[in-house]
């Protein structure tokens, strides 16, 4: 791309050629458009040797670096930071290269954030994403605490919120996150079991088509026993005409757009301030949800909100 002072773009440098083209003088073209004769020159061979792709920018990278850190070396630091997750100030030393270029080649390679690494392993972590809205449905459940009349811990303080949570249970934030989109949709229910996860499933659906998504193709979960083994929710997923997908055992990243947005949730919604009853945190939920979907920027989608992504492409891929 041209900086933004450069004398000529690409349509320039052909509107050069015409005029050079059409038997007028290099030098007076050149003085016409700002330019030195050298640089009227020097498009002028690339059009003749290359045509119209020698007009287009080319990378300032050079063909060959003879002082860059050898593959081998590179290999070791690699290899240090995805068994040992060692940082640059510590590989250096071990290796005997400076931390500035250690850090460039974890930069390099892809290994210069902790967060880029599956933990156990070592290994990059693979980022991946459905390419239309509704090809992949992300669905997760997370367990909260209800909270008392006059509120808990966070009201009350840690001693005498403990004493008034005994017996109160649990409430279950059932979640489910278009994985191109990102357009999340929660519930609040009283369990997990079959029915309500195939309920809960039907409902997302119908909130997906009323937003633009007219078809679900897959669903992902965890590998939950009302996820694998019930009737009820194979025959929700039959009813949407969608494949039911299991993740990994043990592997959050796998279906880690829903995890991620329960961590928001949390965040956002369910920590954000000190509720003084159950139902003032449930109510809390649909002004959450609308932020999320409608106005809340997300770095994955270029900083605009999900339905933004849903209105510019459900028509495309309709």
């Amino acid at each position: 791309m041209s900086h933004r002072n450069a004398r000529l773009t690409v349509h320039g440098r052909r509107l050069l050629i015409a005029r050079v083209c059409s038997g007028r003088p290099v030098a007076h073209v050149a003085a016409e458009m700002g330019i030195s004769r050298p640089t009227a020159h020097k498009w002028i061979r690339r059009w003749r040797s290359e045509g119209d792709r020698g007009l287009t920018d080319r990378s300032s990278r050079p063909r060959t670096t003879p002082h860059r850190t050898p593959s081998a070396m590179e290999a070791r630091v690699c290899r240090l930071r995805q068994d040992r997750k060692l940082g640059p100030a510590r590989i250096g030393p071990i290796l005997g290269l400076p931390a500035s270029t250690t850090h460039r080649i974890l930069v390099r390679h892809g290994l210069n954030r902790l967060a880029f690494l599956d933990r156990p392993t070592g290994q990059v972590v693979r980022r991946y994403e459905r390419d239309r809205p509704g090809e992949l449905v992300h669905v997760d459940v997370k367990k909260l605490g209800r909270i008392p009349d006059g509120g808990g811990h966070k009201v009350l303080g840690r001693q005498a919120g403990r004493a008034t949570r005994s017996g109160m249970g649990f409430d279950y934030i059932h979640s489910a996150v278009d994985d191109h989109s990102r357009l999340a949709y929660s519930e609040i229910h009283g369990d997990e079991k079959a029915g309500t996860c195939a309920g809960f499933l039907r409902r997302a659906a119908a909130f997906f088509t009323a937003h633009g998504i007219d078809h679900i193709e897959r669903v992902l979960t965890d590998n939950a026993w009302p996820y694998r083994k019930s009737f009820a929710w194979q025959h929700a997923l039959a009813g949407l005409g969608a494949t039911g997908k299991l993740t990994r055992a043990y592997r959050p990243q796998t279906n880690g757009k829903v995890e991620r947005f329960n961590r928001t949730l949390l965040d956002e919604w369910a920590y954000l301030r000190p509720y003084t009853s159950n139902q003032e945190r449930s109510e809390a939920l649909a002004d959450f949800l609308h932020t999320y979907d409608h106005h809340r920027c997300h770095t994955a989608l270029g900083g605009h909100p999900p339905i933004s992504r849903v209105n510019n492409l459900a028509g495309q891929y309709s």
